[in-house]
């Protein structure tokens, strides 16, 4: 191993031992860590490139170093990495040069009440079909989230679960239930693909990575209603902002229909953010949770979604709240700042309770 990937490599323990989502470096840059949202550039001096393509050449797939190379960017994942912990990577040309950025995964799958989310959120692992969706933005605990779930569900239930990812973070050992994992770009052209032939392998639960298109939402949309649990992401910040941005993927002509076959499948929308927690230890997951009620579905056919946010907020006994409503209560408890808990929202006037004094 050279110099430099054994540096790489201490970076990786360094950055977990502090508790770090990422780490990055590449170019003249001093390699940098995110420590609870927040950027902190490390004391040392930049990663070479050479040292930096070595890595790589041992980190990313003949086809994915190809992409790299070819079109400026790739994603790869090790189950195992440097320091024995799992982690996903994306490197990127910059400059002439190249640049890594490296996410931390849990090195073992959090189960759902470490993770804190609220109970409707393990109830959509309970469902025989449907399509239930985790939004929220980049790092804000979408992958954890579903992987907590299908570790339910593998744990709890005799069924077939089949994911398809970009690249796969996340590998879960067959317990009560099968569980195959396929990879875009390594086993499957792409997510629609992956989709439509998974409806030939016999599955309870499909996961989706992510649905970046008409085609792959589609397709979801399709497994959905012909009986399977679909769990799938979206780059979106609330529910009603994910039941546009599905439809609108669609042609003008075929907006009425797409609402129709969204209503009739969704079992459910959880929008995550994650919040620093007051005493500086880690980050809390809060959570907008949208429960496909009846009332739910008929807002999504009339395209009312406008609407939506006035249904969760009644939608209590049903499971459904507020992004804000579930950050008061963080507040409440003492478990965030207030102001921290704004910061995550565009509603911050809607966030209250007073602080706890601390102890």
């Amino acid at each position: 191993m050279s110099v430099g990937t054994v540096r790489i490599a201490s970076l990786i323990r360094a950055a977990r031992d502090r508790a770090a989502s990422d780490l990055h470096f590449g170019g003249s840059d001093r390699p940098g860590l995110r420590v609870d949202g927040r950027l902190i550039v490390l004391e040392t001096t930049p990663i070479d490139d050479a040292a930096i393509r070595t890595f790589l050449s041992a980190a990313l797939s003949g086809a994915q170093l190809a992409r790299l190379y070819a079109a400026g960017n790739a994603d790869g994942a090790a189950p195992a990495g440097a320091d024995g912990a799992p982690y996903r990577l994306h490197a990127y040309r910059h400059a002439g040069g190249l640049r890594v950025a490296i996410r931390l995964l849990a090195e073992r799958v959090p189960s759902l009440e470490e993770l804190a989310l609220p109970a409707a959120v393990a109830g959509f692992a309970e469902r025989p079909s449907g399509l239930a969706l985790f939004t929220g933005p980049t790092g804000s605990g979408k992958t954890t989230a579903l992987a907590a779930l299908i570790d339910r569900i593998n744990r709890s239930a005799d069924r077939n679960i089949v994911t398809v990812e970009d690249p796969v973070e996340y590998v879960h050992a067959p317990l009560r239930s099968f569980v195959t994992h396929c990879e875009v770009g390594r086993d499957v052209g792409d997510f629609a693909e992956a989709l439509r032939g998974f409806m030939r392998a016999d599955p309870d639960v499909i996961l989706v990575g992510e649905m970046r298109d008409q085609a792959t939402m589609e397709a979801a949309l399709t497994a959905a209603e012909t009986g399977h649990l679909v769990f799938a992401t979206l780059h979106t910040n609330d529910a009603a902002q994910t039941v546009d941005r599905i439809v609108d993927a669609f042609p003008p002509e075929a907006h009425a229909q797409v609402r129709v076959q969204l209503a009739s499948v969704l079992a459910g929308i959880a929008a995550l953010r994650l919040v620093p927690r007051r005493e500086g230890a880690g980050r809390c997951a809060a959570a907008e949770i949208l429960i496909g009620t009846d009332a739910v579905r008929a807002l999504i056919r009339e395209g009312k979604t406008h609407q939506l946010r006035n249904t969760i907020v009644t939608g209590r006994a049903a499971g459904m709240q507020t992004l804000e409503s579930h950050l008061s209560e963080l507040v409440v408890r003492g478990d965030v700042h207030h102001k921290d808990a704004q910061a995550v929202t565009v509603r911050a006037s809607d966030v209250r309770g007073f602080e706890r004094a601390a102890s």
